[in-house]
């Protein structure tokens, strides 16, 4: 019996923090002593410098001794076959999920975690998650074959989630959007992450961790509830 191991963090910085530099202790954690080989994908980078992004996620988590290898075009599929753990970097969500399009990955990443394999991702890696991209903070830069993404977890995640009403701004707040999301899909729960927390999720557990609360948004019969999430909250209720 496989195991269902995923790490989805918000961001990879908290405040003034340095990179990564929140994740470290938790993927200390969550890593067992067999998980080292990593397959590190950098698709959300709208740069293509992708040497230059696995050689920051390296420094960021130098201290936990992990042996990173880049998932490139060419390579990208024998990369994450022989990996023990899939790590999803952050960026342009549009971006990340054309490529693992274009490269045919998606069912590859799907069912390596199905049989075992852990995930990391934050930001845009963790958006990648849910069924869909649809409650991702980013632009639509460039357009993907599907909006559909691994469907990992049966929630929607808000990575960098932060609601801030300004006066004298009159667009929609972040609340405002992700409400827009529910209205036309109801009965699918989201789960806005601020910067510097997460979800642990082990088979039919997810723990929510960090410092500031988080948000979890429902509609129930065309009425949105709005829940704060503290430190520790048990959300295996979502699965």
């Amino acid at each position: 019996m496989f195991t269902t191991r995923i790490l989805a963090f918000s961001s990879s910085r908290a405040g003034n923090s340095g990179y990564l530099e929140p994740t470290v202790p938790v993927i200390k954690k969550f890593i067992t002593s067999s998980e080292k080989n990593i397959a590190f994908i950098p698709f959300a980078s709208t740069d293509n410098n992708y040497e230059e992004y696995a050689s920051k996620v390296r420094i960021g988590l130098k201290d936990l001794s992990l042996h990173i290898h880049l998932v490139l075009p060419d390579k990208a599929k024998s990369t994450i076959e022989k990996s023990d753990v899939i790590m999803v970097g952050g960026g342009n969500t549009f971006k990340l999920i054309h490529d693992i399009y274009e490269l045919k990955l998606l069912d590859l990443i799907r069912n390596k975690v199905n049989n075992g394999a852990a995930y990391i991702g934050w930001s845009a890696g963790s958006n990648i998650l849910s069924a869909t991209i649809g409650t991702t903070n980013d632009m639509p830069i460039i357009e993907p074959r599907s909006f559909n993404a691994l469907g990992l977890l049966p929630f929607q995640i808000n990575p960098h989630y932060f609601n801030q009403k300004t006066e004298g701004f009159n667009g929609e707040t972040r609340d405002q959007r992700l409400e827009e999301f529910l209205a036309i899909n109801p009965g699918i729960s989201i789960v806005g992450l601020p910067e510097g927390t997460g979800l642990h999720i082990e088979n039919d557990s997810v723990k929510y961790f960090g410092e500031e609360t988080g948000i979890l948004f429902q509609n129930f019969e065309t009425n949105i509830i709005k829940k704060e999430i503290n430190t520790g909250a048990d959300l295996s209720f979502l699965l």
